[in-house]
């Protein structure tokens, strides 16, 4: 598709958009789901056993039942169902067991969430610097794996996988474990093999905007027994009810020893959940039909730097992330204004009127002073700033995916907000 522009004809100075109707996102009320997935959750209404833990075997529960599901999907021995994703990753590094106020590494480029799960579980994040594709900085984080640092929380932020071959190949070198923050990437694979089976715990989330929509919630994903129950008494499992998560006898892990956190998910949305996973190959396939799609044709736009997966298929498609190389944070917000004005939903990562907690700036509980914050992390402050996120619904039409492609090729083809 070409776009011919010339001056004036750009709905932000007052000509025809491209689309008049709103773009599709979740807090609109566009959602992947059918009448068929609500079923199973109004016979758990019906049965008024809300709670998991009752005097029904784990395997008649419908969290466990959830959860067996997961182990099924993902091929691990362990998952478990709880509150939220950042509940998840909490978990995780609690479950680890590391020394209270560890140094945690994490990226830079994250939602606010991931440091907020590390501070949560007692510890404290150390920042690692991105890649122009917006991945972690492998480089910048061997230069900070420290002694100090005893664990790695990866992102697959926006559906991207990170490299977790050289990651994780990294963290044995320095002897410490790997936990992934695969919350915006359920589904996804690098190499054929499922994001959060890599590290030594996978986190993901349920809530509105992910891959399952149970409005909130999250699951993990473990390997080592011992790791998974001491996680499940985290959770909020009591009085011996964390032995009903193994089929044999549990692994020797005092449930006295250990507080609760009542992180736990519930029956109604261990219900709504279950038929979507069924359907997660559906949802998957569309997304990335839409991305590929959109993509393939915005590929030869001068000035344009698509976001690369770091291996051929990496990523979810829920989104379509790109960067204006050289560009500054107040041109890029220009852009996507802009694109909201053609009518679609477009976002600068790092518009500097913009209270986005995905640019670590504004991470006030962190950093108090945002301009020292850029400073220490000037690679990752220099990409947000170029960067533009737009979100694309499973539910995307043809003619949906041609509006996108019109109006970015109309916008950024004409040149305009870059002085």
């Amino acid at each position: 598709m070409t776009v011919d522009v010339q001056p004036g004809l750009l709905a932000i100075d007052g000509a025809a958009p491209v689309r008049t109707e709103p773009w599709p996102t979740y807090d609109k009320g566009d959602v992947f789901i059918g009448d068929d997935d609500l079923d199973d959750a109004l016979g758990a209404i019906r049965d008024r056993l809300y709670f998991r833990y009752d005097h029904r075997p784990y395997a008649e529960t419908r969290t466990g039942l959830f959860e067996r599901d997961l182990c099924a999907y993902f091929g691990v021995p362990h998952a478990l169902s709880c509150s939220s994703g950042t509940a998840a990753i909490a978990l995780a590094l609690l479950a680890l067991d590391l020394p209270p106020g560890s140094l945690v590494a994490c990226p830079a480029f994250t939602f606010a969430a991931t440091p907020s799960a590390i501070l949560l579980a007692g510890h404290r994040p150390v920042l690692v610097e991105c890649d122009d594709d917006l991945h972690m900085d492998v480089a910048d984080l061997r230069r900070r794996l420290t002694p100090a640092v005893r664990a790695i929380v990866v992102v697959h932020m926006r559906g991207f996988a990170s490299d977790m071959d050289a990651i994780c190949a990294l963290a044995r070198e320095h002897g410490v474990p790997v936990v992934e923050d695969a919350v915006p990437a359920l589904g996804a694979r690098l190499n054929g093999r499922l994001l959060g089976t890599f590290g030594d715990a996978g986190a993901f989330s349920t809530q509105s905007d992910k891959s399952l929509n149970t409005g909130e919630g999250g699951f993990l994903l473990a390997r080592d027994p011992a790791v998974h129950a001491r996680a499940v008494v985290y959770s909020g499992a009591y009085e011996g009810r964390m032995a009903r998560h193994f089929d044999g006898p549990p692994p020797p892990v005092d449930d006295l020893a250990l507080p609760i956190f009542s992180l736990r998910m519930d029956e109604v949305r261990a219900a709504l959940a279950r038929p979507m996973l069924r359907r997660l190959p559906d949802r998957l396939a569309a997304h990335r039909r839409n991305h590929d799609d959109v993509a393939a044709r915005l590929a030869d736009v001068p000035g344009l730097a698509l976001r690369r997966p770091v291996a051929e298929g990496a990523y979810l498609g829920e989104a379509l992330v790109f960067r204006l190389p050289g560009a500054g944070a107040r041109c890029t917000a220009w852009t996507a204004a802009a694109l909201r004005a053609e009518g679609i939903d477009a976002r600068a990562l790092g518009d500097p009127g913009d209270t986005n907690v995905r640019a670590f700036w504004n991470w006030r509980f962190l950093f108090p002073d945002a301009a020292r914050a850029r400073a220490e992390h000037p690679a990752t402050a220099a990409r947000l700033d170029e960067a533009i996120d737009i979100p694309l619904s499973a539910n995307l039409t043809q003619r949906d995916r041609d509006h996108v492609v019109e109006a970015v090729r109309k916008v950024v083809g004409s040149g305009a907000g870059r002085s």
